[in-house]
């Protein structure tokens, strides 16, 4: 039986390229812990996550300390028994960011190495559904931003063929959103999406009293528009508005994306891979939503996003946020404003080695460490 024979734990902290600021909250890094597993047979496979600017260390300490020495002697084609051993290991911090952040660095580790050994592609090893997917941009939407800049940032993409921009909301008036996207709106037609994210910033009055302003404009989603875990909130909001309600960024459960799918509460799922805890638990929040007829339009990590957006029948978009250009050997393929997923198999990322290595030291866990 092949077996996992020893892991590579890394981390590197990437800058964004721009500012970034929304409601409540700024980048100021991109802490990306990298997990490499090796098996008997001498094949690996390569996962990762992120944060912010915050909890990378702890991200670290739980994999070394806890998670990746389990993984020793292992079968590594039972990814789903394994994540689902790691999970009931660390249940008394889970569910919780910590915990998921680094379940996803092994699960996504764990697929690589899957994807690899039967030689296909993740958007295949994954369901197949579609070999492309229409982008929307983030990066030129920050809520720093003046007008201009939005206005100027929109006709780009609109020209490469983006089907849409998301425009982050959350000024100290509704007067100045409604500038805002009155700006854009005139300036990109009345056929591009313009979609909206408030960060989890407003109160529930202060959100139905936005919401209006975003039915005037024509707005494809509310995002975030209330604490993710005020899912009453969020049905109230659904029921008086027709703006499409989006949730899912900061959601780290199964559980938790059910019960807004139970009561209404979300038109748009936008689970994130690394929140999650993995690939696999991606998966099943996909396919729930999916029995309830609703769309799966994930949150950043657009590299790893695009395999599992092309594997599902229920995706819609594809959040366009740069995050891996420094330390990765070729870019995500772009063709007429779609997202376009790799061949090769695997997780469909060429990482650039000598680059990361000049970021960060490896550290190996094996048998007896």
């Amino acid at each position: 039986m092949t077996v996992i024979t020893h892991i590579e734990l890394r981390m590197v902290d990437l800058a964004p390229k721009v500012k970034r600021t929304d409601a409540i909250q700024s980048f100021v890094s991109q802490e990306t812990p990298i997990v490499t597993i090796y098996d008997s047979d001498g094949a690996s496979g390569t996962g990762y996550s992120y944060t912010i600017g915050t909890g990378g260390p702890s991200v670290m300490a739980l994999l070394e300390h806890t998670l990746a020495p389990q993984l020793i002697g292992r079968d590594p084609s039972r990814i789903d028994h394994i994540w689902r051993d790691l999970m009931f290991s660390t249940h008394a911090t889970a569910v919780g960011a910590i915990t998921s952040l680094a379940l996803a660095a092994i699960d996504t580790a764990l697929w690589d190495l899957h994807c690899k050994k039967t030689g296909l592609p993740l958007w295949k090893a994954a369901g197949g559904n579609r070999n492309r997917i229409p982008l929307y941009s983030t990066e030129g939407g920050w809520l720093h931003l003046e007008q201009s800049a939005l206005v100027e940032d929109a006709l780009a993409m609109q020209e490469q063929g983006f089907r849409g921009s998301k425009i982050k909301i959350g000024s100290q008036h509704l007067s100045q959103d409604a500038a805002r996207l009155s700006a854009v709106r005139a300036a990109v037609g009345d056929g591009y999406e313009i979609l909206t994210d408030a960060n989890q910033g407003f109160t529930l009055s202060e959100a139905i009293r936005r919401a209006r302003v975003l039915e005037d404009h024509g707005i494809g989603w509310f995002e975030e528009p209330l604490p993710a875990d005020d899912v009453a909130g969020h049905v109230e909001l659904a029921r008086r508005t027709s703006v499409p309600i989006a949730v899912g960024e900061s959601m780290y459960s199964l559980s938790q994306f059910k019960d807004y799918l139970q009561m209404g509460a979300a038109s748009i799922v936008q689970v994130d891979v690394a929140r999650i805890g993995g690939i696999t638990p991606w998966l099943k929040v996909a396919h729930l939503a999916e029995a309830f007829n609703v769309m799966v339009c994930p949150h950043f990590l657009m590299e790893l996003h695009l395999p599992l957006v092309c594997a599902i029948p229920n995706a819609k978009w594809l959040e366009y946020i740069p995050q891996l250009d420094s330390i990765t050997a070729s870019a995500m393929q772009i063709e007429d404003g779609h997202g376009i997923p790799s061949d090769t198999p695997g997780l469909g990322i060429h990482w650039d080695w000598t680059a990361i290595d000049q970021l960060t030291p490896t550290q190996t866990i094996k048998a007896g460490a």
